[in-house]
């Protein structure tokens, strides 16, 4: 394979985006507005459900995005994303923001779109972009400096091959997320019709008494589970080696490349984690979810939630989502918000009787045994590409 050494001014230019107006922010709407916050630390973009705004004012046209649109990350709003780029789902969805580059202009016989997409999220370019970037706390870059990156381009063919062996990969990983949340959707509307509703199956039947129906319960959820904390990691305990330690960051996104791990003696069993582990945090973000990333060490800040009896690990799952408001209102603390242990006896759910409650729980688990499945197949095809990602951009890997 040869190269051509270029920079990317040669081949690309970058269109800064538009200060749209916070007064205008909505929580939902036609418009998304795109920021940092959408891009994922590896590349690619990502929709964040509950925290994403929306555009309620006039729009410029010229900055409304399209499907394929390649968009860079001018700002690192988290740590690693700067540089980071993603290609738009869809066309008039999404908002060309400031803070956001758009890549246009691309000399097409010299480069292909989606081998920059995937350039871009190199090791080599992300860290030219990040030494040459201005500020302190928040550090961000701008086109000119962008152009001055050097990188080395194979023919316009091997681009466009080595883009659409890795772009199979996140083909695949785009198909299971939509799989999963058609699921997880599925799981979540069965929970509110059962237990919300209460439209169960012979409703019609039973009497509503106190609020419940007649031979249900409510039930505190440390009734239903036991809540285990994670273990207090210390500073020298972390390394490079060993099993990932699981922090906020990792129950929402899996094991990164910057994940501490602990390689040594001295951790009880009882806070390791597997494939198919329920996980909660309960300080800073709220969030409950299933660990899908293999064996891993549980950090504190983060209960193991581990059923009781005959009880779904999946039903406590969509519980608790719906029930997170009612803990948010119970956090506590001024820098950082987080629930006492006793929100636990404190939120109460309602359970059906046992002959009842056998046919929902074999209704939530096979819709969220699918689910485990899916992202396990989605992060083991994430690897993957990660792994071919460099050797195949320095041709150690032939196409």
């Amino acid at each position: 394979m040869s190269f051509c050494e270029v920079d990317l001014g040669d081949v690309l230019r970058i269109k800064h985006g538009f200060a749209f107006k916070g007064e205008h922010f909505t929580s939902e709407g036609e418009f998304l507005v795109v920021t940092p916050g959408n891009f994922h630390e590896v590349g690619g973009f990502r929709r964040r459900v509950g925290r994403d705004r929306y555009y309620a004012g006039d729009i410029p046209e010229s900055f409304i995005l399209a499907a394929d649109d390649l968009i860079i990350a001018m700002t690192e709003q988290g740590e690693g994303l700067l540089g980071s780029s993603a290609l738009i789902p869809e066309t008039e969805q999404f908002l060309h923001n400031q803070r956001i580059g758009l890549v246009h202009s691309i000399d097409v016989e010299r480069a292909d779109k989606g081998f920059l997409f995937y350039l871009f999220n190199t090791k080599t370019v992300r860290s030219q972009i990040r030494a040459s970037a201005s500020g302190t706390k928040v550090r961000h870059t701008a086109p000119e400096r962008i152009y001055r990156v050097k990188v080395s381009l194979p023919s316009l063919a091997e681009q466009q091959r080595i883009a659409s062996i890795l772009s199979a990969y996140d083909d695949l990983i785009e198909n299971n997320r939509r799989r999963i949340a058609l699921l997880e959707e599925a799981a979540r509307q069965l929970y509110k019709e059962w237990f919300i509703r209460f439209r169960f199956p012979g409703h019609e039947h039973v009497k509503i008494i106190d609020g419940v129906p007649e031979g249900w319960e409510m039930r505190s959820f440390d009734t239903l589970a036991d809540f285990l904390n994670g273990f207090a990691f210390k500073p020298h305990h972390l390394g490079d080696a060993g099993l990932p330690i699981v922090k906020i960051p990792e129950l929402k996104g899996g094991v990164l490349g910057k994940t501490p791990r602990y390689d040594g003696e001295g951790v009880p069993e009882k806070y390791l984690l597997n494939t198919g582990d329920l996980i909660f945090s309960w300080s800073g973000t709220l969030a409950i979810d299933f660990w899908c990333d293999g064996p891993a060490y549980l950090n504190q800040h983060l209960f193991k939630v581990m059923p009781y009896d005959d009880v779904s690990a999946a039903h406590l799952l969509v519980a608790i989502r719906e029930a997170m408001v009612m803990f948010e209102n119970q956090t506590v603390g001024a820098t950082m918000k987080h629930i006492r242990r006793s929100a636990l006896s404190d939120v109460k759910v309602p359970i059906p009787p046992v002959s009842l409650y056998s046919s929902f729980r074999d209704a939530v688990d096979s819709l969220y045994n699918q689910v485990v499945n899916l992202r396990s197949l989605s992060r083991n095809a994430a690897k993957a590409r990660d792994l071919l990602l460099p050797k195949l951009m320095s041709g150690a890997i032939a196409v």
